[in-house]
């Protein structure tokens, strides 16, 4: 009896041995051991490249055309003043040091506004409605002072100004003579107005014209 068991133990003993090194798990590398770890558990996770994209919005603004209004602009729709939308007439005369200054108006006497510009033309007449000598210059200043020319709109009633600057006072002998009324022709025009010059004006064919002005600016 013995003997079988020996023999039976002699036929367990290598399963036995099998059976232990199964659950040694890898007995080559008893310390050796797989671990998975996620990015879940907080353990660093390969990093993959990030391509940030800039986008620049180049806008060009469109040209804006900003249009300044004039007084020459506003006026270029509406018709020049001529003779026959004015009233001329006398605004006085004053002297000194052989200057004399003559002042006249030219009133729009029209139902519309009307434009104009620079110097009327001139042409002293005598007692007797003939022409004297009369030579006229153009000027932006004078002995009296400064006139510029400025574009100008003349509603109706309303007016517009010159001055002549003459030699005063100047001896008959010099060619000169008393001049009792003006012949005028507004800027753009080729009709005439007359108006008289009460006691009468010294001339002596020169005389320097102002611009057409506001009001009665020119002859302050």
């Amino acid at each position: 009896m013995l003997e079988q068991r020996n023999t039976k133990w002699a036929l367990l003993l290598p399963l036995i041995l099998l059976l232990a090194a199964c659950g040694n798990g890898n007995p080559a590398h008893p310390g050796a051991s797989t671990s998975t770890t996620s990015a879940a558990s907080g353990a660093p996770a390969a990093s993959t490249p990030t391509t940030t994209t800039t986008t620049t919005s180049t806008s060009t603004a469109a040209p804006t055309t900003s249009t300044t209004t004039t007084t020459t602009a506003a006026a270029s729709g509406l018709p020049p003043c001529t003779a026959s939308m004015l009233a001329l007439s006398f605004l006085g005369q004053q002297g000194g040091m052989g200057h004399g200054e003559i002042g006249f108006q030219l009133r729009n006497t029209s139902s519309a506004s009307c434009r104009t510009y620079g110097w009327p033309g001139i042409q002293f007449l005598d007692q007797n409605g003939g022409p004297l000598p009369t030579i006229p210059h153009h000027v932006t200043n004078d002995f009296f002072g400064s006139n510029p020319a400025v574009p100008l709109v003349i509603a109706p009633g309303a007016s517009a100004s010159f001055r002549l600057d003459v030699g005063h006072g100047v001896a008959t002998a010099n060619g000169c003579a008393t001049a009792s009324s003006l012949q005028v022709i507004p800027p753009n025009d080729t009709a005439t107005l007359r108006v008289s010059i009460p006691n009468g004006a010294y001339e002596c064919r020169d005389a320097n014209v102002s611009p057409l002005r506001s009001g009665d600016s020119a002859y302050p």
